[in-house]
C-alpha cells in the first residue's frame, strides 16, 4: 500500500517524521484528512489535534498555529508548536488554561495583549484535549 512522507516541525525540533497512511489536520477552512496522491494543498494550520495513522495505529498530537503544504511526494507541517500526546503535561496545561482564563476575564488589566492571551488559551485547551483524549486511550489499553 502506498504511504505519505510526513514530516512536522517546529523552531525548536523535527516533531515527527514518518511514512505514514494518513494525516487528519485541523485548518482554517476545518479538519482534513490527507491520503497517498492527495492533490497539492497549502493551508493555515490552526490550534487542534493532528492524527497520524500507519496501519491500524494512530498518533495524536496537539498543534498550535503554522502551515501546511501537501505535495506529491511528502506532506511539511511548519508549526509554532506541536507535542506527541504522551509528552503533554497535563497538570502544567490545567494551570496555563486557568491563568489564561482569569486574564482574559479581567476587565481592567493593563497592558494585556488579549489576541496573544487568547491564542494562548486556544493552544492550552487543543493540549489539554489531546492530553485527555491519550490518557482515556492508554486507560482502555495501557500496553500502548
Amino acid at each position: 500500500m502506498k504511504k505519505i512522507n510526513f514530516e512536522i516541525v517546529t523552531p525548536e525540533r523535527v516533531v515527527y517524521k514518518a511514512e505514514v497512511d494518513s494525516i487528519t489536520i485541523p485548518t482554517s477552512t476545518g479538519e482534513i484528512t490527507v491520503l497517498p496522491d492527495h492533490i497539492p494543498l497549502i493551508s493555515l494550520l490552526v490550534p487542534g489535534e493532528l492524527r497520524v495513522k500507519i496501519g491500524n495505529e494512530e498518533e495524536l498530537m496537539a498543534v498550535s498555529g503554522g502551515f501546511i503544504e501537501v505535495r506529491k511526494d511528502k506532506v511539511v507541517i511548519l508549526s509554532d508548536t506541536a507535542e506527541l500526546a504522551h509528552e503533554i503535561d497535563l497538570a502544567a496545561v490545567e494551570e496555563a488554561k486557568a491563568k489564561a482564563e482569569k486574564l482574559l476575564k479581567e476587565k481592567r488589566a493593563e497592558n494585556v495583549d488579549y489576541v496573544a492571551l487568547a491564542a494562548n488559551l486556544e493552544r492550552e485547551l487543543a493540549r489539554l484535549k489531546v492530553g485527555n483524549k491519550y490518557k482515556r486511550i492508554r486507560r482502555q489499553n495501557p500496553n500502548i
